[in-house]
């Protein structure tokens, strides 16, 4: 028995080493490459990656040496530094104009949003290279144009370190997760606080991309997968965008990477601590960059590299999804097209009427009481108490362990709305309707005063989080509908739902959404009251409620069986003072954005 387990570790090591060589060894390589043409990665075998210096100075020189590249930058950083980006393209092709007019699929390729998770960068300055100087991509211009950003977060990049990702097995050293405001980038989108995400914002705006990929690298759990990636499948997105992702890249484009030498799975998730409790997908909110493409109807496609891989096995993954992704977006760009459009148009004719059983969904969970079987390619593991932590300790082996495991991947949708034909915002909200403005949302300012009819809601319970996150502190509220007519003055923002952009308007005016306004903070004032009464007055006031409404009576009755309410003389007063006009005259908790439901002719 002793032998036969010896055997059968030593055939599972040998089975791990060919996975290993394979996945490292075995993937395509760059051919021909001059030797001052290599990457810095190839310079060093995969052990170090460029500074930021040397990453723009290769940028630049690939501009120079070949009319198929344009170096541009998109923004400054805070710290003052530019955003590179190239544009891989026939015919000069280097504008949005002019690339629309080509007729080819325009993909953006974005690596270094975290600047430690860097193996992007290194795979799309090898795909440009392999495209402008050994000429062995250079098919993949027929029919694509190429938007590469190398280093999104710049000076995150430089925040340089070799003990900036615990986890991660290589390059020595790399940038930091945070720009230089300390605020993660990959969270930022719908808030778009940092100039990187503002740069990005117009970027996106001017090109309106066909296909997005984001290049990340994984954290905590180990796998025999080299490569994992995700893109939004469920109500988040338009099922023509789905339906095209499903055909192209799982049907297509995973098979031909793993061809190369890689394996692929979709992202890794454990729904439990271990890998026998299954794996859930992570469902991406809009603040994330892959959250936010499929609200602007595009595909967004995740890469999330094995962080325990090697830098090489990672960046040669990284590599082949980029190019295979890019040939099958030209050679199948009619489709592509075909669902972009149909996303855009029936974005645009759901804004023109109102449908009160037309639900948009604004937040969406993963059902746990759904799954299928998955065939998982992890590793050994085992768990022991550790006199460390005090808990239990999980261990890792390199010996290959095939096991089927639940995979959770239905959805349902747990918070949504139906969408209004337009939103009107006062103009003294000047930030919100800034950001709309970043966002692409058009709307028109309202020449003189309209008085109209409106669906809003009264806001109670308000919760703000107790620390900051990304430098704001979030805020969550009960919400109730109420309809009234208000006035709004000149200068109100009307942003009318018939538009492309009227996905991201709805999650950001909806104060319910994950990535709200409402929730990042900009409406934190109408919870704040301004005057108050004495108790005397309140005394008084209180009496003349009570002889006036007997329901009041009963309803103050009932409270007076609260012990604590009951032995508190202010919450006591407060009871009527809240039921006054006088606290109601404040408008506390009136949510300022209003919902018109009805169409309306402005001049």
């Amino acid at each position: 028995m002793i032998i036969e387990n010896m055997l059968n570790r030593i055939a599972s090591l040998l089975l791990l080493l060919l996975i290993v060589s394979s996945v490292g060894l075995s993937q395509s390589e760059s051919a021909n490459v001059p030797p001052e043409w290599q990457t810095a990665a190839e310079k060093t075998n995969y052990a170090k990656t460029s500074r930021y210096d040397e990453a723009i100075k290769y940028a630049k020189e690939l501009d120079k040496a070949s009319d198929l590249i344009s170096y541009q930058s998109i923004g400054k950083s805070g710290e003052g530094r530019d955003i590179p980006m190239l544009i891989a393209a026939r015919d000069g092709a280097f504008s949005p104009k002019w690339a629309k007019k080509t007729g080819r699929a325009i993909v953006f390729i974005q690596a270094g949003i975290h600047a430690g998770e860097i193996d992007g960068k290194d795979a799309g300055f090898a795909l440009l290279r392999d495209i402008a100087i050994t000429k062995t991509r250079l098919d993949l211009l027929k029919e694509a144009i190429i938007i590469f950003i190398p280093i999104y977060s710049v000076d995150g990049h430089e925040n340089w370190s070799a003990y900036n990702r615990i986890n991660q097995n290589g390059p020595d050293e790399m940038g930091y997760r945070a720009n230089s405001n300390n605020l993660n980038l990959n969270r930022d989108y719908m808030k778009a606080d940092a100039p990187e995400t503002r740069a990005w914002l117009k970027l996106w705006n001017d090109w309106k991309p066909d296909l997005f990929i984001d290049c990340h690298v994984t954290n905590g759990a180990d796998f025999q997968y080299n490569v994992t990636y995700e893109y939004a499948h469920f109500q988040e997105v338009h099922p023509a965008i789905k339906l095209l992702m499903d055909e192209h890249f799982d049907g297509i484009v995973v098979p031909k990477v793993e061809k190369e030498g890689n394996l692929l799975t979709h992202y890794v998730e454990f729904a439990g601590r271990e890998v026998t409790g299954g794996v859930a997908t992570f469902i991406a909110t809009p603040r994330f960059a892959t959250g936010y493409t499929p609200i602007r109807n595009r595909p967004g496609l995740l890469i999330e590299t094995n962080v325990y891989k090697s830098y090489k096995s990672r960046v040669r993954g990284t590599y082949d999804v980029l190019w295979k992704l890019v040939e099958e977006a030209g050679a199948a760009k009619a489709s592509l097209f075909v669902a972009n459009i149909t996303a855009d148009t029936q974005t645009v004719e759901r804004g023109k009427t109102y449908d009160e059983k037309r639900q948009f969904p604004l937040s969406l969970t993963i059902d746990r009481e759904k799954s299928t079987p998955l065939a998982f390619k992890g590793v050994e593991y085992k768990t022991e108490a550790s006199t460390i932590s005090g808990g239990n300790r999980l261990i890792y082996t390199d010996v290959p362990m095939n096991i089927t495991i639940p995979r959770f991947d239905e959805s349902k949708v747990s918070t949504s709305v139906a969408p209004p034909l337009y939103y009107i915002i006062p103009p003294e909200y000047a930030g919100a309707i800034d950001l709309l403005t970043l966002h692409g949302i058009k709307f028109t300012r309202l020449a003189k005063p309209l008085t109209t009819e409106v669906e809003s809601y009264k806001l109670t319970e308000p919760k703000w989080a107790t620390s900051s996150f990304e430098n704001r502190i979030t805020l969550t509220a009960k919400q109730t509908p109420v309809k009234e007519t208000r006035s709004f003055i000149a200068g109100s923002a009307l942003v009318a739902l018939d538009q492309e952009a009227a996905n991201v308007a709805i999650h950001l005016l909806e104060p319910n959404g994950p990535d709200s306004l409402f929730y990042w903070g900009y409406f934190n004032s109408i919870f704040e009251q301004k005057e108050g009464g004495s108790g005397y007055v309140l005394e008084k006031l209180a009496r003349e409620m009570l002889a006036k409404d007997p329901k009041l009576q009963e309803e103050f009755d009932k409270r007076l069986l609260d012990p604590a309410f009951a032995r508190s003389p202010q919450a006591r007063l407060r009871f009527f003072y809240e039921r006054s006009p006088y606290y109601l005259n404040q408008k506390i908790g009136v949510y300022p954005v209003g919902r018109v439901l009805k169409a309306i002719e402005i001049k």
